[in-house]
């Protein structure tokens, strides 16, 4: 069978389905899992689709960027969970960055009663905090981002430079195991990628809905987290081999 037609079919069993498996096309099509994954990264390449962990979607069914008030809307009970678990891993007089995701602000409700501090490009983080005597508050400064509340921009990223950051809780769309931790902004994945090398533990705060799940920017291979906090329901496989890479994976 050609690959046009191979293409073919891969689209129409999307269209049909919404999701795709590379073993079950390899087994219809009769061929091999590798030709189906080259056939789903051409055709990824094309934009017709996006590739996740063992399969693929439609590209509208990838994260679109959300406002963060849109955002803490969405799985609340969950990112509770997910940050009271984060907070319990701050140790006293450590520098800790938070990001801007919805995730990581909800961790600014459960921070422990010691001296330590705090960095943050988010607006609503500093609001948050501004009032705790016990936490030393900084902000990145830098290019104000309407939408999701946030600084960013070269301003924010050269900062960073002079901190060592002992923890980084931070979130984004999506976890495949491939390809790693990927954001729908690509200024927001760019700073972060500035974060991530100034700190030591990198731990990925995101709920089941985003582990095997990619979106349009990847800013962060899997190796490079230290930590993955996330919900029961997500997938026992990715979470094993996550295991495998060094990255401690907690699910609440």
């Amino acid at each position: 069978m050609l690959a046009a037609e191979r293409h073919h079919q891969i689209l129409d069993a999307l269209a049909e389905h919404g999701s795709v498996r590379t073993k079950n096309i390899a087994s219809s099509l009769d061929v091999t899992n590798e030709t189906i994954r080259k056939d789903l990264e051409t055709l990824e390449t094309q934009g017709f689709l996006v590739r996740t962990h063992g399969g693929a979607v439609p590209p509208n069914r990838v994260l679109r960027e959300l406002s963060l008030t849109e955002r803490q809307m969405i799985n609340r009970e969950a990112k509770a969970e997910i940050a009271k678990a984060a907070a319990s891993r701050i140790a006293p007089d450590e520098t800790i960055f938070i990001d801007a995701s919805s995730t990581a602000l909800s961790i600014t409700q459960y921070l422990p009663d010691f001296p330590f501090t705090v960095i943050s490009n988010s607006h609503d983080v500093i609001t948050a905090l501004g009032a705790i005597e016990h936490i030393d508050l900084i902000c990145t400064g830098g290019l104000y981002e309407t939408k999701s509340r946030s600084f960013i921009g070269p301003t924010a990223a050269k900062m960073l430079r002079g901190y060592n950051i002992h923890r980084m809780f931070f979130s984004g769309n999506g976890l495949d195991l491939e390809r790693g931790v990927s954001e729908s902004n690509p200024r927001q994945a760019a700073f972060k990628e500035h974060v991530i090398k100034a700190s030591e533990d990198v731990c990925f705060m995101a709920d089941a809905s985003k582990v095997g799940h990619r979106s349009a920017f990847f800013f962060c291979a899997c190796s490079e987290l230290t930590t993955l906090i996330t919900t029961r329901d997500a997938s026992p496989d990715i979470l094993a081999a996550l295991g495998d890479l060094s990255v401690e994976a907690i699910a609440v």
